[in-house]
């Protein structure tokens, strides 16, 4: 059996905002069914400066991005508190199944 639901990615920077929060939040609120938060080596963001990982430039702002998924009538409400949470700079979301 497949059940409809909506992926979340959120883009964030490591420096800047307090994913830890936003991850607490979303554990806390228990309207999401599993979330993942993943730490970029490289890559930039609305301000076009790069950040690395490298030893030689280690960068304290590196991108994060915090992914979940949820039944799609839940999502909405929960972005919409999502964002006032954190300074996101950017949120993608497309339709899922999960077979859970």
């Amino acid at each position: 059996m497949t059940h409809e639901i909506t992926m979340v990615r959120i883009y964030l920077s490591e420096g800047r905002d307090h994913f830890e929060r936003l991850v607490t939040w979303l554990h806390d609120d228990g309207r999401v069914q599993g979330v993942s938060v993943f730490r970029a080596i490289e890559g930039f963001g609305k301000d076009r400066q790069l950040k690395t990982s490298s030893l030689m430039d280690l960068s304290l702002e590196l991108p994060v991005v915090i992914e979940f998924f949820g039944a799609k009538d839940m999502i909405k409400d929960v972005l919409e508190q999502v964002q006032t949470k954190v300074d996101v700079d950017h949120i993608v979301s497309w339709p899922a199944q999960t077979g859970i």
